[in-house]
């Protein structure tokens, strides 16, 4: 167990001066059921696992990293910071830190669990990591955890993850990906309109414009029209096509002053 437990505190970078902590972070809730029903104890609230330090290292992971985008983004708008935050400590890529570091290998499951292959399991892998970086915090501060994060969660993931976001491709979110873009030129906000409906009620097809309103007044010209059988998938493909324009230099965005914020009839502002 000791042996275990340098093995993993050189993955993360730190010694602890209480390995109580480490060990609670490694802790299911699984096991610290088998060990109070063994022992003839029911179960509580706070049965030794490390459900209450994954609270706690959920929230200082997304202030460290919000931290280290904010000192090294300083051309990034609000945006693209919130974005890329979300992705980086989001459960799938977490769940990807920590088989990085082998972390499975150290999680405390009960024999139940054990046979289940849960050790393995994404969701409890990113939910330990969270534990683990709530024991770094308490054990050490932010430092260790900063530390952590520089090394493990940052570096060309978010820059990579960043240009993904600009250009709509992560979640295929082109709608937000457009308003972003807008935002940042200072162009105005996209407008979206139903042209025509096409098709059987089973088997609808909408075609879809987004335009961009840059004042009080009427949008400007079409910047990209959009097909899909949902108002929603034409908008996206519509915010998808116009974001290629602009990629593609076929269109020149404007500074505009503030939009009026009451929409016209049958107009969709990006959300």
């Amino acid at each position: 167990m000791e042996s275990d437990l340098a093995e993993l505190e050189d993955a993360l970078g730190h010694n602890f001066a209480s390995r109580e902590l480490l060990v609670r972070a490694l802790t299911h809730r699984s096991l610290a059921n088998q060990i109070a029903h063994e022992a003839g104890r029911e179960e509580t609230t706070d049965a030794g696992d490390n459900e209450r330090l994954e609270f706690l290292g959920d929230a200082v992971l997304n202030l460290v990293v919000a931290e280290a985008l904010f000192a090294s983004h300083p051309e990034w708008h609000e945006g693209e910071l919130t974005r890329v935050r979300a992705q980086l400590v989001s459960r799938q890529y977490m769940a990807g830190v920590a088989a990085g570091i082998g972390l499975g290998k150290h999680l405390l499951l009960s024999r139940g669990e054990e046979r289940s292959g849960l050790r393995n399991k994404s969701t409890v892998l990113s939910n330990t990591m969270e534990a683990v970086m709530g024991a770094l915090f308490l054990d050490g501060g932010l430092e260790p955890v900063r530390a952590f994060a520089r090394a493990h969660v940052m570096g060309m993931a978010a820059e990579q993850l960043a240009e993904e976001l600009r250009s709509g491709a992560a979640l295929g979110n082109y709608k937000s990906a457009l308003q972003e873009r807008l935002q940042a030129a200072r162009a105005g906000t996209p407008v979206y309109r139903v042209k025509c409906e096409s098709g059987p009620d089973h088997r609808k097809r909408f075609l879809v414009e987004v335009r961009i309103r840059t004042g009080a007044g009427e949008p400007g010209e079409p910047l990209a029209r959009g097909l899909g059988n949902t108002k929603k998938h034409a908008e996206q493909d519509a915010a998808r096509r116009a974001l290629e324009r602009l990629a593609a230099g076929e269109v020149e965005l404007a500074s505009a002053s503030p939009a009026d914020p009451a929409a016209n009839k049958g107009e969709h502002t990006a959300q």
